[in-house]
């Protein structure tokens, strides 16, 4: 008899526990699979200590593989559940597609940032959900204040010595409490020429910080904000957002370079898909984190309803401690269900308090209800958190000894793009790549984004892309924040998911360019006048056949008109043949006499199907100097003409005895 198959989505807080405890519980009596985009758990409260410095990324990455015995994990991202089929299809990270089969089945894919109807915000903000978002913000923040100190204008070192931070929750406020920290030492090693100091700005539409927390608290948090200089405003919210600022709900207009959105999260569109009852978003279950209807499938975390029964008629929030506490529960009655581990139990919580981290000494905290604050709280924050988490705890800790005692390593190491993390995606944690499958539906920036206004972008003269460096990413702001996983959105030209512009990699070449129709007499073209070299084979195209495709053929390989190709056009384009290289046929190639005076009928008299090369039609305009063939072709290739290298197969070459050389094709 085979064993129950368990699959698991998403390992976050409710589903990491969940396989830890149903690997605890099973022992081996069941096959356990982990569905994840990455190889790692995320511990989500110290995300602030990443992007200011304190903490390398892999502290707060837990290895799934290194602590989740008897589990198998797959790397993907699920797009599909068939709940009568028992299966769910998911796509791997390089983009190959495959299904799993279960018996039982526990939805704990997350949550995503959660966008509202305001101008501009999906183009110009960056969420704060995953390592991606995390380390661009490091990189964004240190770039702004390096730019700030060497400009002369006091305007633009203002406006990129300003950071928004919208949502004063537990996230925005501790951003914005480690950021103001972490700028104001980068200032205090290299002051301004114009004698500025970084500015924080705090929005929310609440009537004060941290809204969740006892008032008491509340009112220490924003006491230590602005003791720091943080520019804390309750009652007040964004308006629109554009490429060099944004506008208040007051009529205040802020100019700045960053925006960083911490408004909330939503749960994981993946469950919309369903069609099962939802609430608010969250799929419905019971007390037991059974899906009603369904016994095999099961929900925790951020997209699970969960009643709570300590407060009837309400549900459990959308908090990291509900979450680690409901994959507990739920490994138990999962297992209870396959009649493995004891009898099912329902979720019940009791409240153990929440802490803040607001940087350095400083801590907002009421464990068990206990109100505290100062240094007294952050010793008990930074205690929750050491025991809170599932592993890397020593160099936690060594990170935190080391933080104290040297000064904080500022630098930009360029490794993730604007365009990478936009703020409406489906996987926060998940950097966006060229040639990635999402990258034509949820791609790369919005078409129509000003240049040389995004964090993180191109220089003025275009917009943030995958080909930008270090550098030249410095004067620009933030990407245009593509559509979700699965909505329909094309990216602006020139950028990753999109066809790109003429000349440009990823498109037909322009002639004479290398990968384009090489010019006669040039290595891997079509063989010079009065040279000698073989006939292409029957039924391919003449040599008289323009290389330009008309509107409305197949693109190359790497283009992106995003249909698929025929597999003759995949043969056509098959890199293994070089440019200009005749196909093998079964018949022998004839050879070629040399024509000595080829007479060419005029241009208006010729057919259109008989035209040379470059030709053009009466009235045509002149194509462009760099597309033009050279007037006079040679053995020596022109001065833009790389030689032959390892990815250009030779063409015939030209002996100084006049004789082909052997071997020549």
């Amino acid at each position: 008899m085979s064993r129950p198959r368990i699959v698991i989505v998403g390992a976050g807080f409710a589903g990491y526990r969940t396989a830890r405890t149903l690997s605890r519980l099973t022992r081996h009596q069941a096959d356990i699979t982990l569905l994840n985009p990455t190889d790692y758990f995320l511990y989500l409260p110290l995300l602030p200590q990443v992007a200011a410095g304190i903490l390398e990324p892999r502290r707060v990455s837990v290895s799934l593989s290194g602590t989740l015995p008897r589990v198998r994990l797959v790397l993907g991202e699920a797009d599909g559940i068939d709940l009568d089929g028992r299966t769910v299809h998911y796509t791997d990270p390089e983009g190959g597609e495959g299904t799993l089969r279960y018996d039982r089945l526990v939805l704990a894919a997350g949550s995503v940032n959660k966008l509202l109807p305001i101008p501009g915000v999906a183009e110009h903000a960056h969420g704060f959900r995953g390592l991606p978002e995390a380390l661009y913000l490091r990189d964004h923040v240190t770039r702004q204040v390096e730019l700030a100190a060497a400009a002369g204008d006091r305007a633009e070192c203002a406006a990129r010595c300003t950071f928004v931070v919208v949502g004063a929750g537990y996230t925005g406020t501790e951003v914005a409490a480690h950021g103001q920290m972490y700028t104001d030492a980068q200032v205090r090693r290299h002051p301004m020429r114009t004698g500025m100091r970084p500015r924080w700005m705090l929005l929310d539409v609440a009537e004060r910080v941290l809204p969740e927390m006892d008032e008491r608290l509340s009112r220490t948090a924003e006491r230590v904000l602005r003791q720091r200089g943080v520019d804390v405003r309750m009652g007040t919210s964004v308006k629109e957002a554009t490429h060099d600022g944004v506008l208040l709900t007051d009529g205040t207009t802020v100019d700045t370079r960053t925006l960083v959105w911490c408004v909330g999260v939503r749960p994981d569109p993946l469950v919309e898909s369903l069609g099962l009852p939802m609430e608010r978003g969250r799929l419905l279950v019971d007390p037991h984190l059974q899906v009603p209807g369904r016994p095999e499938l099961f929900a925790c975390g951020d997209v699970a309803a969960v009643p709570d029964l300590n407060r009837p008629g309400q549900y459990t929030p959308m908090t990291a401690q509900h979450a680690w506490r409901h994959g507990k529960v739920c490994a138990q009655n999962v297992a209870a269900s396959l009649g493995i581990g004891g009898e099912r139990r329902a979720y019940r919580h009791r409240d153990m308090g929440f802490v803040v981290d607001l940087g350095g000494a400083k801590a907002a905290a009421n464990p068990l209800g206990v109100p505290m604050s100062g240094p007294a709280a952050g010793a008990v924050t930074r205690g929750y958190h050491l025991a809170a988490m599932p592993g890397n705890r020593v160099r936690v800790a060594a990170d935190w000894l080391l933080d104290a005692v040297l000064p904080r390593q500022a630098v930009q190491l360029g490794l993730v793009r604007s365009w990478s993390v936009p703020l409406e995606s489906a996987s926060p944690e998940v950097a966006r790549v060229p040639g990635r499958p999402d990258n034509d539906a949820a791609g790369g920036p919005a078409d129509g984004a000003p240049a040389g206004a995004r964090s993180g972008g191109d220089s003025a003269a275009g917009r943030s892309g995958a080909g930008a460096g270090a550098g030249a990413e410095a004067g620009a702001h933030r990407p245009g924040g593509g559509p979700a996983r699965g909505r329909q959105g094309e990216p602006a030209a020139n950028q990753p998911g999109r066809e790109p512009a003429k000349n440009q990699p990823g498109r037909e070449p322009a002639k004479n360019q290398p990968g384009g129709e090489p010019a006669k007499g040039q290595p891997g073209g079509e063989p010079a006048k009065n040279q000698p070299g073989p006939e292409p084979a029957k039924n391919q195209p003449p040599k008289n056949q323009p290389a330009e495709k008309q509107p409305g053929e197949a693109q190359s390989a790497a283009g992106g008109s995003g249909r698929q190709r025929r597999p003759a056009e995949a043969a056509e384009s098959r890199p293994d043949r070089a440019p200009g290289k005749p196909r093998k046929t079964s018949e022998p190639p004839r050879a070629t006499k040399p024509s000595t005076t080829p007479t060419t009928p005029k241009p208006s008299a010729m057919p259109k199907s008989s035209r040379p090369p470059g030709a053009r039609a009466p009235g045509a305009p002149a194509p462009s100097r760099s597309a033009r063939p050279p007037a006079d072709p040679g053995p020596e290739p022109p001065a833009n003409q790389p030689p032959p290298g390892p990815d250009i197969a030779p063409g015939p070459v030209k002996r100084t005895d006049g004789r082909a050389a052997e071997g020549d094709s």
